[in-house]
């Protein structure tokens, strides 16, 4: 395999083997550098605040040594920043 569809079979790994990490991650990953992916940010956190939000604000903490909290309010700002910390919950 190759590409596109390796990928997409490492990340179906990755999930299955420990998804509140894998979450984690990506939302990591759509803050870290400079430009957030609002769109990846939005779907995540919207489709996980009432299934599993929790779990993944651990692992965030656990891996980045920061809570989801604390990097969301670093990284948005205004009524965004308002909805998101919203959704994530409380303070880890």
């Amino acid at each position: 395999m190759s590409g596109d569809v390796k990928q997409a079979m490492y990340g179906i790994v990755r999930s299955v083997k420990n998804q509140p990490h894998y979450i984690a991650e990506r939302l990591y990953k759509a803050m870290k550098c400079i430009g957030t992916d609002d769109r990846a940010l939005i779907r995540i956190m919207v489709s996980r605040s009432e299934v599993d939000l929790f779990n993944i604000r651990k692992e965030f903490k656990e891996t980045h040594d920061c809570s989801l909290h604390e990097f969301i309010q670093g990284d948005t700002t205004g009524d965004y920043r308002k909805t998101l910390l919203m959704l994530c919950g409380g303070q880890d």
